[in-house]
């Protein structure tokens, strides 16, 4: 996501943070990456402009001198693309909620209403989705299909051409649900007939939320398309979807900011699991390379089950972990995506991750899929207890056999889950305990020896 801007915002604070002297030319310097990288990722020029002023200004200021100066600019650029990516919307749940959602074809609306359905599902809520696209062939199908593969119920009638006519047939079946998605039709661009079928539906569905679906492709355009929804449509938020597969969503992001429609989430890839809340702090840090763990966490729960979780945690709490429940971690793993993607969520990894090749990446990610393949090939009892694997070796020989994996790979997962027990365990015992300086580096040492990537 937006990789080349993020390579250029971690270079240009690098280059001031370690800079002996900040004198004219570094500052040109600096200042000339940032415009690229900014303009290639299509943030409006005059915006980019007023950026770079401001940043000469600060380097040439002198009132403010030495490390303070350096320190001065950093928080500068951090502010102002803050600025640019616009303030944050908490969607605020009430007892019923209704979200509409309007946008052009291919934007990606019913991709969008599976993954927030499965979004608000992994949360504990009830959810469903009704389909009120009567224009685009085979859309209530489509939209069946993709919130049948992860079990939320779906309202539609193919053959009824009157969109009023389907949401007045299922009213009072959808008051049962918590949360209601509704689909649109879209157009090839915004028409008068599409705002009057919007408005129309609008007054009688009544939304809490209007949200405009748009992809992130279609950069600077994102401006002219959300100020004419968010006029005509009553738009209360934009989700940017193929946010992965771009490298101009800036435009986007920062378009519809300067409009004052606020980003409430971002699609990053194909999964259900792949939407984030977009929190314009956090998507920075991520940026900067300083982490963003507010997002992995969220990212967690959009895969994992609101009670999986919490039965993992008291498992844990009490110090119990088997294979079973390394299992469970693994497939979660797996879920949340590229271990890149992982790796640049987490605080200090985000930079690091730059120094690993691509190729230690994949075998690390293979490694952990052969690991999910042996356990799978395990019996109920041998997950339950695995140290009888090392009492009985010929059961690692038929694991191997059965996973397609080696006897070495065994012995190695049986290590690495070893070593993450005793991690619970003397977490379990620090919580009972407290932690003091003295055993706080004892574990570092012991842990950071043992773990290898």
């Amino acid at each position: 996501m937006l990789e080349k801007l993020s390579s250029a915002l971690k270079r240009t604070t690098d280059k001031i943070a370690n800079a002996v002297f900040l004198d004219k030319n570094l500052v040109d310097s600096v200042v000339k990456d940032l415009q690229r990288a900014l303009i290639e990722a299509d943030v409006n020029v005059s915006l980019v402009l007023e950026i770079s002023k401001k940043i000469k200004q600060s380097a040439l200021d002198e009132r403010i001198s030495g490390i303070e100066k350096k320190e001065h600019i950093i928080k500068l650029l951090h502010d102002e693309l803050l600025s640019i990516l616009g303030g944050k919307k908490e969607i605020q749940l009430k007892k019923k909620n209704t979200f509409m959602f309007v946008g052009l074809y291919g934007a990606g609306k019913t991709t969008t209403i599976t993954k927030l359905a499965s979004y608000y599902s992994k949360r504990g809520h009830s959810v469903c989705a009704i389909g009120l696209d009567v224009h685009r062939p085979a859309a209530p199908e489509q939209l069946k299909q993709a919130c049948d593969k992860i079990n939320i119920p779906v309202f539609i009638l193919p053959e009824e051409k009157d969109p009023k006519r389907i949401w007045n047939t299922y009213k009072e079946q959808l008051k049962k649900y918590e949360i209601i998605l509704v689909d649109t039709a879209g157009r090839d661009a915004l028409s008068q007939d599409l705002i009057k079928e919007i408005k129309s539906l609008s007054l009688l569905i009544k939304p809490s939320e209007t949200f405009l679906v748009m992809s992130a492709d279609i950069g600077q355009s994102a401006k002219a398309q959300a100020q004419a929804f968010k006029s005509s449509a009553s738009v209360s938020g934009v989700i940017i979807t193929k946010m992965d597969s771009t490298a101009k969503a800036g435009g986007a992001l920062t378009a519809c900011s300067e409009i004052k429609v606020p980003v409430v989430f971002i699609g990053v890839g194909e999964k259900p699991s792949d939407l984030e809340s977009f929190d314009p702090e956090s998507f920075l840090s991520r940026l900067l390379g300083l982490g963003d763990l507010k997002t992995l966490m969220e990212k967690i729960h959009s895969v994992v089950d609101k009670k999986q979780i919490e039965s993992q945690q008291a498992r844990l709490a009490e110090g119990k972990f088997t294979l079973r429940d390394l299992q469970t971690q693994l497939e979660s793993m797996e879920s949340l995506g590229s271990m890149d993607k992982i790796m640049s969520m987490i605080p200090g990894l985000g930079n690091a991750k730059e120094k690993i090749s691509e190729s230690q990446l994949e075998a690390q990610q293979e490694r952990v899929k052969r690991w999910k393949y042996s356990i799978g090939s395990m019996t109920p009892y041998e997950k339950e207890n695995p140290e009888i694997l090392e009492k009985q070796t010929s059961r690692i020989q038929r694991i191997a056999h059965g996973s397609g994996t080696s006897t070495t790979e065994i012995r190695s997962l049986l290590k690495q889950y070893k070593m993450l027990k005793e991690m619970i365990k003397s977490q379990t015992n620090i919580s009972e305990k407290g932690l003091d300086q003295k055993t706080m580096m004892k574990l570092a040492k012991k842990f950071g020896r043992k773990m290898k990537f």
